[in-house]
């Protein structure tokens, strides 16, 4: 979790605790902070004016206070400025550019998508375009962040893009005048039949309660009754944010017992804070199902955890990562920020989530939570959870069923994704359904535009993947040299249809594309909306 501060209220602290990071067997009066500035000063000019070589003083300064980060916690963090222009933009929810997603293949920049109204799409660059040239420079043989680099650049300024067009002889150059560009958190809304809703979001920036909003409004419009909220592999993000769209689904309670949503501890008490939801959202009645996973954490537990406790829908999928802790960031003159641990939250039923990480490294920490044995089943009552660790803290939701703190959100039905051979997933690791796919819309792109125009609906009742195009498969994997085993192949013959299907549908609707063709083969979805009438069942929605 992320908050924000004032840099000028903790220079002093976090300069006093620099020191922390280093091993000194004699440090004097180690609870004074002046002496310990004065030390580190010490060195530093000690080594400037000593040392056998050169010293870069910028770099022994940020090895400190990695040094210091080290001694926290594994979520506090010190950005580098150009690290943290990236993490601004993500946060804040936009960039200044042209608007395209794209990434490098074979040495080439390949459009992967033109963000719906940015400057490059109005201009008609397509998926699947090749950029050859970025003004006046080759762009052949950049990597997709080199490339992005050049894209990029301040609102009103122009750049040349040289495009070559598969089926296109000659070289088509757009000249594209820089805007701001919307970073979206909700990467699709769509109804899955005439009364399921699903919205996936990717991360919780400061504009992600608002479209989350605006999709369940859009979807409601289409005939929602339902919904699935899909928070897998979201790793969290701005609190507030988390609180804004739990209280899209919770009513505000009673003046005796209202519905809290989350509250936080702190050192120091003017830290703490705590939130409520308010009535009057349209939403508050509408059975909801949680999707969460091993990397859901911080944001998207607080969400989970609100509805869990106040019964106000089910979790399914697996426990997630057990993130507690909240940051606030400063922010410093050479563009730098560091990012800190002020208070644990804990959900509505006093659940701390985060999982203990002293005396361990932060690989193995972060590695931890995807290394759970979890049982799949029914885990209404979280039995699984009592067998699996006894030590576990016990809670209990509003209704009085057992939930545990300590160790992330365990949902309500723990069900894993599809098992793939280590056969599909080497095919996966090595990008060969982009790749050929990617040849593949060289030859048939325009035919499949000119027969399919904008007619989704129709792709995904009429296109499918011919036993030909699977054989034109096979055999491109062979020409990379990469060993295929057939009996593999065959178990994972669905997912691998559909993967391919979706990176078609990708090239031409974006993720209203990708998503409906590879939601038929998620296991841990296709149980969601089995379970639906369970959810209004335990919210006493029925």
């Amino acid at each position: 979790m992320q908050k924000r501060f004032s840099v000028w209220t903790v220079g002093g602290m976090m300069l006093a605790g620099m020191l922390i990071g280093f091993q000194g067997k004699d440090l004097i009066s180690a609870d004074n902070i002046y002496e310990q500035l004065n030390k580190f000063k010490d060195v530093l000019v000690l080594a400037e004016k000593y040392y056998v070589d050169e010293v870069d003083t910028k770099k022994l300064t940020e090895g400190a206070i990695d040094g210091l980060i080290e001694k926290l916690d594994p979520h506090s963090v010190y950005f580098r400025p150009q690290a943290f222009q990236r993490e601004a933009e993500r946060v804040q929810g936009n960039y200044e550019g042209v608007g395209l997603q794209i990434r490098s293949l074979n040495d080439t920049i390949i459009v992967a998508e033109p963000m719906g109204g940015s400057p490059a799409a109005r201009l008609g660059i397509m998926s699947n375009d090749r950029i050859v040239k970025i003004d006046d420079s080759s762009a052949v043989g950049l990597t997709t962040d080199q490339a992005a680099s050049k894209l990029r650049g301040p609102k009103g300024t122009k750049v040349r893009v040289g495009i070559a067009r598969p089926g296109v002889k000659e070289l088509l150059t757009y000249e594209i005048v820089r805007d701001r560009i919307s970073i979206v958190s909700v990467d699709v809304a769509l109804m899955i039949n005439d009364n399921v809703g699903y919205i996936s979001v990717n991360r919780f920036d400061l504009k992600t309660a608002a479209e989350v909003e605006q999709a369940l409004q859009k979807l409601s419009a289409q005939g929602m009754k339902r919904v699935i909220l899909d928070l897998r592999n979201n790793p969290g993000g701005v609190m507030d944010q988390a609180t804004r769209i739990a209280d899209l689904f919770l009513d505000g309670g009673t003046k005796e017992k209202p519905r809290q949503i989350v509250f936080t501890k702190a050192r120091r008490p003017e830290l703490e804070e705590a939130d409520t939801a308010r009535s009057g959202d349209p939403f508050e009645r509408v059975p909801v199902i949680v999707l969460v996973n091993n990397a859901s954490a911080s944001a998207s537990e607080i969400v989970a955890g609100a509805i869990q406790d106040w019964d106000r829908g089910l979790i399914v999928g697996e426990t997630t990562f057990g993130k507690g802790l909240v940051q606030r960031q400063w922010t410093f003159n050479d563009g730098s920020a560091f990012r800190m641990t002020i208070a644990r939250y804990y959900t509505p039923s006093g659940r701390l989530i985060q999982r203990a990480y002293e005396g361990k490294d932060k690989s193995s920490y972060q590695r931890e939570a995807f290394e759970r044995n979890e049982e799949e089943g029914e885990n209404i009552q979280h039995d699984n959870e009592a067998k699996r660790d006894s030590t576990r803290p016990i809670f209990k939701t509003n209704a009085g069923r057992v939930v545990y703190g300590g160790g992330g959100i365990t949902p309500d039905y723990i069900v894993k994704p599809a098992t793939l051979t280590e056969n599909t997933l080497n095919l996966l690791r090595r990008d060969l359904f982009y790749e050929f796919v990617t040849a593949y819309l060289d030859r048939e792109g325009r035919s499949l535009r000119s027969h399919y125009g904008s007619d989704l609906s129709s792709f995904i009742k009429n296109y499918t993947i011919s036993p030909e195009m699977l054989n034109a498969f096979k055999t491109f994997i062979a020409e990379k040299k990469v060993v295929n085993n057939e009996q593999d192949f065959e178990k994972d013959k669905s997912f691998i249809t559909s993967r391919l299907k979706a990176y078609v549908a990708r090239a031409f609707w974006g993720n209203d594309g990708w998503y409906p063709v590879m939601l038929e083969v998620d296991t841990q979805f296709q149980k969601a909306i089995s379970l639906l009438p369970e959810a209004a069942r335990i919210a006493k929605l029925n």
